[in-house]
């Protein structure tokens, strides 16, 4: 049976941020912390050793596997920053068009530094994803 390996825990958020190496990374960090804290309005956790999520919902795969995982989140990893959104949604296609230098994966958006992007299209993408997760599930599995 499957066993899920990221999950909410009590670690310090900024204790972590704190333990970035890189000064200009963890300066960004708390920028970004900044940012989705006000614009989700969900106080941030650590998920697993090095992801900070924001708010929480509850998924569950046609295929039967089921878990919990934050609505959006990053983390400040040594060789980019990884911001986690929803997937699925094509309106985060549209809006990563505008959202400045990236790359991205199925489920990650990865940047190098937080100059190189648009925060107002940042804030776009987090509204985006709770609203997208929130019609996506919506019999309260996000909380």
């Amino acid at each position: 049976m499957y066993k899920q390996k990221t999950k909410e825990t009590d670690s310090s958020v900024i204790e972590f941020i704190e333990n970035v190496d890189n000064p200009k990374k963890r300066e960004d960090a708390y920028q970004l912390l900044d940012v989705f804290a006000k614009t989700t309005g969900y106080e941030a956790k650590m998920w697993g050793p090095s992801i900070i999520g924001f708010g929480i919902y509850h998924y569950k795969y046609e295929s039967g596997h089921e878990g919990d995982a934050p609505l959006v989140g990053f983390s400040p990893r040594k060789a980019k920053i990884s911001l986690y959104f929803s997937t699925g949604d094509k309106k985060r296609e549209e809006l990563l068009q505008a959202f400045g230098k990236h790359t991205s994966g199925k489920g990650c958006v990865y940047i190098n530094k937080v100059a190189d992007i648009e925060i107002d299209v940042l804030k776009e993408l987090i509204n985006q994803s709770l609203k997208f997760l929130r019609e996506k599930y919506p019999n309260n599995e996000v909380k």
